[in-house]
């Protein structure tokens, strides 16, 4: 038992001990690897997902409402600019620690812009006077300088102006201006001398804090007819203060920007569950608005979704090498057969056999495990606890001295059972059945919160894995024993002799192992297909065809314009109504039903665009028909709506008592054609919908109805030209003058399904995801290939000596070589096939306690197995029977057939 003993039986065994320290070491580095790599990814993949966040998603903005002050009133700037640290402290240290940028604001309301410069042709210019910090550190000075607090007793404010107002006013340094307050009849209430001082331009317009309504960068539109375009200057604190002195209302901002590089995985729900709170610590006076909640609830839950996921991918590989290294252990202390009986033979006691293989161990793979853990730290990130390494250490230490415990104290036995009685081993596999049955029933009848991982997620697929390749070794002799039976009436010996000795070959330990890890890998991929698929169709209900312009109205000779444009195939025009409540009567009596949303659309061009774009829409014949305006127009309508509709007796299917919409101006009359739960054109979020034909309504009708958007078919087209001519169209439809602006009605949308579909694969935890199913597509295949060569290699002796009968009896190498074809393919085939069809079933079972709908935008994912997969799983068969056939063919050479005739069975 001494160590320079073990450490020379170490190196006469070096194979087996390597293959055990390599596992021993893989095992160790997934576990401390996977938690590292996890965390770097979900870090960064937050850091974008906030990054790339609208800055309504990324402000903490506290507000005061406009406010008269006293005419005393001398520093009401100053005072209100110490609150900008003042309610920083007073939020939650979660929340404090991932402040990055902070800005003040003291902006009074809007007053009349009058001057000798201002051309009447310019229209009407109301301006807000605004002072706040960091404004003069992100600009750079065109003309003039920055402006100054007024002095006694002119008391003209000075302001600048960005380049961009200025120069579409046509005012310059120097001119001077008079604000004022007006009552509706125009007459002067208040009036506040100005003068223009400087012009100014941006140092990086996308700095945040630009990012305030009205912007600084550009006059904003009217409103309505007759309303003014609206603008900002700045000043310095002392001109807002003249203008609170002159008793013009002030408002008062405190905006805080989330840093996203200081954001912590980890610290998630401490991070909501503190902007949550913020409401209860915010100053009396002020209000507060921020979606920093909805961006990080989103990124936390598809988090959370991934982790679950990802737990069940660890769970697979974790149990696949676990199974690898018992059989490697196994196949090591069977090999030392002979030792471990002569040493009980001589009187060697139990112990005596558990020392010497501990001994050996000890040496070996505690180091490997230490080794392991070492490489996995060198990754980035924070792994799991190294608790976790030891414990998998010291079970990897103890499996070859218990394995060789156990071949030491069995004299012989059925080396297809494994050694084990029939009745002993068809309980265990009753056992094993009826443990994966009752956890699948228990996981769908009691579900799973979304992110939680608990024994019996991670057990239920192992399990399930395990009993398909028990029934598997039960089924599979029986269709080969048939073969064996019709080879044996045939010419020739190969088949039947193939075919026989496959029927009996069966060997539970490497089938099981090989079945598990090709079950975590179609798992994988079949998953992964099916959130390509969702996401596919979350794009495809978005945009339903190639791109989709929304907008406020437009001429109906836009579409004409669209189709004309190079690379469009199809046009189809929309009109949407977000909230309408239907009539009860022509006349105009309400109905007992709440808001829903209304959508016409030409069914057949629509059709036609989802056809040319390769979108998969169905449209109903319902929505294709051609109505007429005066008669009932058949409806989509949603569950919700047609209940309501139902119970007030309201648009029947026959039209006898139809609904009425009022649609631009045109009562319009509905009977249900169909109830829909969805429908390409609504929103998913959207659960009260109409859809409608769009409707013929006579030329001299007194409301002709204008599109609010179109869907086009044409993957080449550019977004560009398509904004261009959409904007057109809108104008020609507001017929909008002014100042060269823009419209006063919001610009057109242009929404292209590649990056809707982009934005979906681009999510936060992408890269996560990514990670785990490369992990574990790559990881089972190759264990998989492992275990079936140790499944190989677990019978090679006896097919050995066969084989070296069959040889001296006159088997040519080409008829040996067809022999382990025939007698290994069935094993390579049931237990590639076996884990592929389990692997694919899995989802559907698991998906419901996934939560993949967080990565598909809301769509439910559901998992198909695709001919790619199918391609994949074949591919991966041919090649674990190639590797089976040439793990046979060296090892038969190493053995040299010749030798083990000779000398025996123990040679």
């Amino acid at each position: 038992m001494s160590l320079p003993g073990a450490a020379r039986r170490v190196r006469a065994y070096g194979g087996q001990f390597l293959l055990l320290a390599v596992l021993t070491l893989v095992t160790a580095l997934l576990i401390t690897g996977v938690p590292r790599v996890a965390d770097r990814l979900t870090g960064q993949g937050l850091t974008e997902y906030v990054a790339g966040q609208p800055v309504a998603r990324r402000d903490l903005t506290y507000s005061t409402a406009p406010t008269a002050f006293p005419p005393s009133t001398r520093a009401a700037v100053t005072g209100n600019a110490a609150e900008l640290a003042g309610i920083e402290e007073a939020m939650p240290a979660e929340v404090r620690d991932t402040i990055g940028q902070r800005w003040y604001v003291a902006q009074t309301v809007p007053g009349r812009l009058r001057g000798p410069t201002l051309a009447p042709e310019k229209g009407l210019i109301d301006v807000h006077l605004r002072a706040g910090t960091g404004i003069k550190e992100a600009a750079t000075l065109v003309d003039g300088r920055w402006p100054e607090r007024p002095a006694a007793p002119a008391r003209t404010v000075e302001v600048t102006l960005a380049e961009t107002i200025a120069g579409t006013l046509g005012v310059k340094t120097g001119d001077r201006f008079q604000l004022l307050i007006l009552d509706p009849d125009d007459n002067v209430l208040k009036s506040l001398p100005v003068h223009l001082v400087g012009v100014w331009r941006p140092n990086d317009p996308a700095d945040g804090v630009w990012d305030t309504l009205p912007s600084m960068l550009k006059l904003t539109p009217p409103e309505g007819d007759g309303d003014p375009f609206v603008g900002v200057a700045y000043t310095a604190d002392g001109g807002v203060d003249e203008a609170v002195a002159t008793g013009w209302p002030v408002s008062f901002g405190w905006r805080y920007r989330i840093a996203p590089d200081r954001l912590e995985p980890g610290r998630l729900d401490a991070l909501i569950a503190g902007v949550d709170g913020l409401e209860r610590s915010r100053p009396a006076v002020a209000t507060l608005s921020q979606g920093v909640d909805i961006a990080l609830r989103r990124f936390a839950d598809s988090l959370a979704a991934a982790r679950t996921l990802l737990a069940v991918i660890a769970a697979g590989l974790l149990a696949t090498l676990a199974g690898l290294t018992l059989l490697a252990a196994r196949l090591a202390a069977r090999r030392r057969r002979a030792e471990f009986h002569l040493i009980r033979a001589r009187g060697g006691s139990t112990g005596a056999v558990l020392r010497r293989g501990l001994a050996e161990s000890l040496l070996v793979l505690p180091a490997a495990a230490g080794i392991g853990w070492l490489l996995g730290g060198l990754l980035p990130g924070t792994g799991a606890s190294w608790r976790w390494v030891v414990i998998a250490g010291l079970l990897a230490t103890l499996l070859p001295p218990l394995a060789a415990l156990a071949v030491g104290r069995r004299a012989g036995g059925r080396s297809d059972l494994g050694g084990r009685s029939p009745a002993v081993r068809l309980t265990v596999e009753v056992a094993v059945l009826g443990l994966a049955v009752l956890g699948a029933f228990l996981l769908r009848r009691r579900g799973l919160t979304a992110g939680s991982v608990d024994p019996l997620l991670v057990s239920v697929p192992v399990l399930l894995a395990i009993a398909a390749a028990l029934l598997a070794l039960r089924a599979y002799p029986w269709p080969l024993r048939l073969v064996s039976r019709v080879a044996a009436r045939a010419r020739g010996s190969v088949a039947f002799l193939g075919t026989a000795r496959a029927g009996r070959a069966a060997t539970t330990g490497p089938l099981v192992v090989v079945v598990l890890a090709v079950a975590t890998a179609a798992f994988c991929g079949v998953v992964a297909t099916g959130i390509e698929t969702g996401r596919d169709t979350a794009a495809a209900q978005a945009v339903p065809g190639d791109l989709l312009v929304g907008g406020e109205r437009f001429t109906p000779d836009t579409a004409e314009k669209l189709a004309g444009l190079p690379g469009v195939r199809a046009v189809a025009p929309l009109l949407t109504v977000p909230a309408e409540r239907p009539y009860s009567d022509r006349a105009g009596r309400p109905a007992p039903i709440t808001e829903m949303r209304v959508v016409l659309v030409d069914g057949e061009r629509f059709a036609e665009v989802a056809r040319e774009a390769g979108v998969p829409v169905s449209v109903p014949d319902a929505v294709r028909a051609r109505a007429d305006g005066n008669t009932p127009l058949p409806a989509l309508v949603s569950p919700a709506v047609a209940e309501e509709l139902a119970d007030a007796g309201l648009a029947d299917a026959r039209g006898e008592r139809p609904a009425w919409l009022d649609v631009q101006g045109n009562r319009l009359p509905v009977r249900t054609a169909a109830t829909v739960d969805e429908f390409a054109l609504v929103d998913k979020g959207v659960r009260r919908f109409v859809v409608l034909p769009w409707p013929a309504l006579p030329a001299d009708a007194p409301h002709q109805l204008a599109p609010t958007g179109f869907v086009l078919a044409g993957a080449g087209v550019d977004a560009a030209e398509v904004d261009r001519v959409a904007r057109e169209g809108q104008n020609r439809y507001l017929r909008i003058g002014g100042v060269g602006t823009g419209d006063k009605a919001r610009a057109p949308e242009v929404t292209t399904r590649s990056a809707v579909r982009a934005d979906l694969g681009g999510s936060g935890v992408n890269g996560l995801l990514v990670f785990g199913f490369v992990l574990g597509a790559g990881g089972g295949a190759a264990l998989g290939l492992l275990g079936l060569a140790l499944a190989v290699l677990a019978g090679a002796r006896s097919r050995g000596q066969v084989l070296s009968r069959l040889r001296t009896m006159g088997l040519s190498r080409r008829q040996w070589r067809g022999l382990l074809m025939v007698e290994l393919t069935p094993l390579v085939l049931v237990s590639v096939l076996t884990g592929a069809v389990v692997g694919a079933l899995l989802p559907l079972l698991l998906t419901p306690v996934l939560g993949l709908p967080a990565f598909t935008g809301g769509v439910d994912v559901r998992p198909s197995f695709e001919p790619g997969l199918v391609a994949g799983v074949s591919v991966l068969a041919m090649l674990a029977l190639g590797f089976a056939i040439t793990v046979e063919a060296v090892n038969n050479r190493r053995l040299r057939l010749g030798e083990v005739l000779r000398l025996g069975e123990e040679s």
